[in-house]
């Protein structure tokens, strides 16, 4: 898994392998979010094979579940409220895209600054550009 840092809080990669789970809990997250629906691809694990191996690692799972491009208001509010948390979150979907434009949304919904927000996405590889007119 390649793991790319876009704050001090939130971290993105594609899907992780259940195994490496326990790894981003040796790196102090505590909260996993799984971005894409359930059955994306036939060989994705399950959401309950998921919070089990998330909940075996000693982490929290959430699914905040979309298909690309169909990104709504209701999941950008819910990351946000979880980023209000405070807690150190991993969000990941098939790519590390959704993820990273979610992040974006719940930032921008939270207050932060749009010039960061896109350097950091540019930096990990993603353009957020849309969402940014967005919100």
């Amino acid at each position: 898994m390649e793991r790319k840092t876009l704050d001090s809080q939130v971290s993105i990669s594609a899907e992780p392998a259940l195994a490496e789970f326990a790894a981003l809990a040796e790196q102090g997250v505590e909260v996993v979010v799984c971005n894409r629906p359930e059955n994306e691809a036939e060989d994705n694990p399950s959401f309950a094979e998921l919070e089990n191996a998330v909940s075996d690692a000693g982490m929290t799972f959430v699914a905040i579940p979309f298909s690309r491009g169909q990104m709504q208001p209701q999941h950008s509010e819910a990351f946000a409220e979880l980023l209000r948390i405070g807690k150190k979150v991993h969000a990941f979907c098939r790519t590390g895209n959704r993820s990273c434009n979610l992040w974006a949304a719940a930032s921008c919904l939270n207050g932060a600054e749009k010039p960061q927000l896109q350097q950091a996405a540019q930096k990990a590889g993603f353009d957020i550009s849309g969402v940014l007119v967005t919100y």
